[in-house]
């Protein structure tokens, strides 16, 4: 029994330990399996021995017996408000307040300084410990009297259960219950996945959860603990000032928040505040602002109190960050790659430090989430540089005018008037006319221009930006109007740039069916699929005759047929575009069934696009696997898989020992290092052009790749 007395203190101690170095200090040092098997080598030790189990033990804050109620706890010292300041001005006149009244009771006016540290958005609570074990804990309640929480308290982790280093006969230490951002983000997933009602905010998950009459579900929830102060003290002999008095707390094994100063006068906590505002939304925790506090506390009762707050602190809010304000309507934006998203129009309301109008809802599943109406009262929130978002409507308040109704996605891009889809598990509508829709121009030409597309070179994205802001090209298919005088008028584009450019388009006429395919921006098309449809159907005609319902259906009958000669042991039949499945074919079938794509296709090879076969793979790489590396002298990545493919190799995107060959350019790296370790041979580019007999000359290296820059010829 007394090895066994033993070793629970010593558990105990350690357990206590570790509690504050993760909550405290925020410094774990033992994994938390370490601390799951101590903790369960205690309560098996608790279990065999229960005359070892004593309130100060980590076993017991899972949560004892359900309560009927919280009794009354009469403070022994007010738990008081403190005044708020919202501007600068209000600031400054406190500093003035406070040294008017220490002039008045002879104090050495010269020696004022400041505590500054952060209001925590959480609940107000004491905890009273006699001879350095808690005894009682209580919530703020209206100053006076507050609700006994103390079955609650003891399961919050955070908060030790006995003192460490003293035990003065009493210490009541005042602070704050809250939830960490994360963990109210988990909280509130649990809650979603067993269909419970979800926390607001992280107060008021904070706030329910320390209120619970059963102590279990409190245990269950990720409470943290910040102290600020001291009520009622006996005992002790306690530090002179505040910023000592925190750090005196610190030491004792109290949680004491992190971000705090000591000012010499109000610019300096103006400057605190500043830059607490800044830090707010990088914080682990919500604020709603600072508080100052005179750094002497034998000064505190010269300078009194004022109704139910002191004269010797103060508190200095934030700029709100959630306000009430009227969803007036429901908007769609287009954005560059033909996403819908819903915006909310708002009455305009100050919030977080600006006015807003506008406010994202994200998809129309959020809005349904969130059960929201046009025309309702809505909490917007607006935390730092966040965009501002919609929380929650008050349906309460549908009652009163103005009248309400619902919100339905269009099922026609706003902007272009293309059809939008919906996506089978996805969340978003799409405008599908991505070669005609304006919101999608810019970033339509781009992809269109691309090296692996039509390779037009030179043509960047600034250049792109003045080509659609001037209205010269509204669809890839303007691109081959373009003339050098017109482009010699643009900014920074001289007549040798526009030539040049000019003659990049021209070339570009003259290309492959799989590259313009690539080119069109097709969802869900990028090359390789655009490799596989243009060895199908050869051009564009073929394309846009095809029965893609009829395709589907025909693929997956065969698919099936194929599963039953396989268990039969007979050759399966080909399938019809092998490798591109039902979501690629719906993606196909709507971009060529959309009237405005089709427009431009058809004016894309007016303009005198011709498609220009493959050659035929050849023989002098058949059967043989490459792998390319580094930077090669003349030849892009992409060009030199394109040569390899076109010489009937294969490319691999990693070495092994299926390789046969490493094409290796400067700063090849670990792919080198493998081919080395497995014996594969390396070489160079001309080696690659000797074996495909292709040694034509190449771009210089040293020549700007404006594709790859972005920027423009200058």
């Amino acid at each position: 029994m007394d090895t066994a007395s033993a070793r629970a203190a010593k558990l105990r101690e350690l357990l206590a330990r570790y509690d504050y170095e993760y909550y405290v200090l925020d410094a774990p040092s033992v994994p938390d399996a370490e601390y799951d098997r101590l903790f369960r080598e205690l309560q098996e030790l608790e279990r065999a021995h229960p005359s070892l189990v004593v309130a100060s033990s980590p076993t017991q804050r899972v949560g004892g017996a359900v309560s009927g109620a919280f009794a009354a706890v009469r403070h022994a010292s007010p738990m008081l408000s403190l005044n708020n300041a919202f501007a600068d001005e209000e600031v400054l006149a406190f500093d003035h307040r406070v040294r008017e009244r220490l002039a008045e009771e002879g104090l050495p006016v010269e020696e004022l300084r400041y505590s500054a540290e952060l209001k925590y958005d959480g609940v107000a609570v004491s905890l009273r410990y006699e001879h350095g074990v808690l005894v009682q804990a209580a919530t703020r309640g209206d100053g006076a009297t507050g609700e006994d929480v103390t079955a609650n308290i003891r399961t919050v982790r955070a908060i030790p259960l006995r003192l460490a280093g003293i035990a003065p006969a009493l210490l009541e230490v005042r602070g704050e219950v809250l939830m960490y951002r994360r963990e109210f983000e988990r909280l509130n997933e649990r809650q979603r996945e067993a269909g419970e009602r979800e926390f607001v905010n992280p107060r008021n998950a904070a706030a329910g959860s320390l209120r619970q009459l059963d102590p279990a579900i409190t245990a269950s929830r990720p409470l943290r603990f910040f102290a600020y102060g001291l009520g009622e003290s006996a005992g002790a002999a306690l530090p002179a000032t505040h910023s000592a008095l925190l750090d005196w707390l610190a030491r004792i094994g109290l949680p004491v928040g992190p971000e705090r100063t000591v000012a010499e006068g109000p610019q300096e906590l103006l400057a605190f505040h500043r830059r607490m505002q800044s830090l707010r939304p990088t914080l682990a925790y919500d604020i709603d602002g600072v508080v100052y506090k005179v750094e002497c506390r034998d000064w505190y009762d010269a300078i009194g109190f004022v109704a139910r707050a002191p004269r010797f602190a103060l508190a200095h809010k934030f700029p709100a960050e959630e306000a009430l304000t009227e969803l007036l309507d429901i908007e769609v934006q287009v954005g560059r790659t033909g996403k819908l998203t819903p915006v909310a129009r708002l009455r305009p309301v100050f919030v977080g430090g600006v006015t807003v109008t506008n406010a994202t809802l994200h998809n129309e599943d959020e809005i349904a989430r969130k059960d929201l109406l046009i025309g309702d009262t809505v909490v917007v929130r607006r935390a730092g540089d966040v965009i501002p978002e919609v929380v929650r409507a008050l349906p309460e308040r549908r009652g009163e005018p103005p009248p309400r109704r619902a919100f339905e996605m269009p099922r026609t891009c706003p902007v272009c008037g293309s059809s939008a889809v919906r996506e089978e598990g996805e969340a978003d509508w799409r405008c599908v006319g991505g070669l005609y829709c304006a919101a999608q121009r810019k970033q339509a030409l781009l992809h269109f221009a691309q090296r692996r597309a039509m390779d037009i070179e030179g043509l960047g994205e600034k250049l792109v930006d003045q080509l659609v802001d001037t209205g010269l090209v509204r669809t890839p298919a303007d691109l081959y109007r373009l003339d050098i005088a017109t482009l010699a008028g643009l900014e920074r584009m001289g007549e040798k740039s526009a030539a040049n450019l000019v003659e990049a388009i021209r070339r570009s006429r003259r290309t492959s069916f799989a590259r313009f395919l690539f080119g069109l921006g097709i969802r869900h098309v990028g090359e390789e699929v655009a490799r596989v449809l243009a060895e199908h159907y050869r051009d564009t005609a073929a394309l846009m005759r095809e029965d893609w319902p009829a395709l589907a259906a025909a693929k997956a009958n065969i698919q099936k047929d194929n599963a039953r000669r396989r268990a039969r042991g007979e050759a399966p039949e080909p399938v019809p575009l092998e490798g591109i499945g039902p979501e690629i074919v719906a993606s196909l079938q709507r971009f060529l069934a959309e009237p405005h794509n089709r427009e431009v296709i058809a004016a894309l090879q007016a303009s005198g696009i011709e498609f220009v076969r493959d050659a035929a793979p050849g023989e002098a790489l058949a059967g043989r696997s490459f792998v390319v590396t580094g930077t090669l002298p003349t030849l892009s990545r992409e060009q030199a898989h394109e040569l390899i493919r076109r010489h009937g190799g294969t490319v691999a995107s990693s070495v092994s020992r299926k390789t046969d060959f490493v094409v290796a350019g400067e700063a090849a790296g670990s792919k080198l290092g493998r081919a080395r370790e497995l014996g594969i041979a390396v070489i160079d580019e001309a080696a690659l052009l000797t074996m495909t007999g292709e040694g034509r000359s190449r771009r210089s290296p040293d020549e700007p790749d404006h594709h790859s820059s972005g920027s423009d010829p200058a």
